[in-house]
């Protein structure tokens, strides 16, 4: 499993009944599968800016081998020529329709049988749509052991954990989490990408607000008609 599976498998348990916006889902698994990239060695940052690996930069089949389907195409789109993407730039690019691809993957892998309800731009599927299998588990003990990433990027896709760690009972979260906490993994990168997936996610709120004004706006002038 990588992140991202755990990632989707965590926002379906937590949030039965409830949905998600289907923007920031998906812009939280971009920036899931960018941090496994980097953990992989398949990518690394230059400060803001994703970049290959020094051995890839030439020679892409040289680098390290990604098992995932979805990692492997996250690592073939990477950008290895100069100007390198920014990370909210790759965040954008990667995460358009992500949420729909693996939710493709899950149900053809047989990891999940395909019942999900899905309705842009809200996200909502029943967890019995989830097989119980070690991936699941692992991802929810993950969730149940509070693991920084995990928590930071579930955060980001609006779902929080309560202090009992059950991802049954989750609330609604904000933001990358605690600074402190994730600069304790003692990797500026990891605080880079979360950083970077928080700020799109504010972004693509503002985004939404600013259509619901114009909506309402709009519905106000033809009521006065």
């Amino acid at each position: 499993m990588t992140t991202a599976r755990d990632l989707l498998v965590v926002v379906i348990d937590t949030r039965s009944g409830t949905s998600v916006e289907w923007g920031d889902l998906s812009l939280a698994l971009a920036g899931a599968e960018l941090l496994d990239l980097i953990d992989a060695g398949a990518a690394d940052l230059d400060g803001d800016r994703v970049v290959p690996p020094p051995r890839q930069a030439a020679e892409p089949a040289a680098g390290p081998a990604v098992d995932d389907p979805l990692l492997r195409q996250a690592a073939s789109a990477l950008v290895r020529k100069e100007p390198h993407e920014p990370v909210e730039d790759w965040l954008w690019r990667r995460g358009r329709d992500l949420v729909a691809a693996y939710l493709a993957e899950l149900g053809t892998t047989g990891s999940a049988a395909a019942r999900w309800r899905t309705r842009k731009p809200s996200l909502s599927i029943d967890p019995s749509a989830l097989a119980d299998s070690p991936a699941r588990r692992h991802a929810n003990d993950r969730w149940a052991a509070h693991e920084p990433v995990l928590t930071a990027l579930a955060a980001a896709a609006g779902v929080g954990a309560r202090d009992d760690g059950d991802p049954g009972a989750g609330d609604p979260g904000n933001g990358v989490g605690d600074r402190d906490v994730l600069a304790d993994l003692g990797d500026d990168r990891i605080v880079t990408v979360l950083a970077a997936v928080n700020e799109a996610v504010v972004e693509l709120a503002g985004v939404r607000q600013r259509r619901a004004v114009e909506a309402a706006a709009f519905d106000n002038i033809w009521r006065a008609v």
